[in-house]
């Protein structure tokens, strides 16, 4: 599977944007799916993830500001970003897990700034 990250982008603190994550095949193959981010001097951090036909999980920085939801006819999967912070500033990789497998998207840059 290859997965093609998009919607990065400059937004206000407060501002929304939503990253999409493009994937080569029926999401339906996948194990899970989810996006990590990666900030200058932070350590990578879980965003949200799913696994399966489950209930979304998000970490406790996003928690009641980010959603997950899924295309399953684009083979697309969506991270809407609310309420956006500065710390939310990062590169944000779409991953996909298939059969053990974990592949990565090539990221895209979120900035949050006024």
């Amino acid at each position: 599977v290859q997965l093609v990250d998009s919607g990065g982008g400059l937004v206000q603190p407060g501002g929304c944007l939503s990253l999409s994550c493009a994937a080569s095949e029926s999401i339906f193959r996948l194990n899970a799916m989810g996006w990590y981010r990666l900030a200058p001097g932070k350590q990578r951090e879980l965003v949200a993830r799913f696994v399966g036909g489950g209930d979304p999980m998000y970490a406790d920085s996003v928690k009641g500001r980010f959603t997950v939801s899924r295309d399953n006819a684009k083979n697309t999967a969506y991270l809407q970003m609310n309420s956006l912070k500065p710390e939310d500033t990062a590169v944000y990789y779409c991953i996909a897990v298939k059969e053990g497998l974990t592949v990565w998207g090539q990221g895209t840059q979120l900035t949050v700034s006024s």
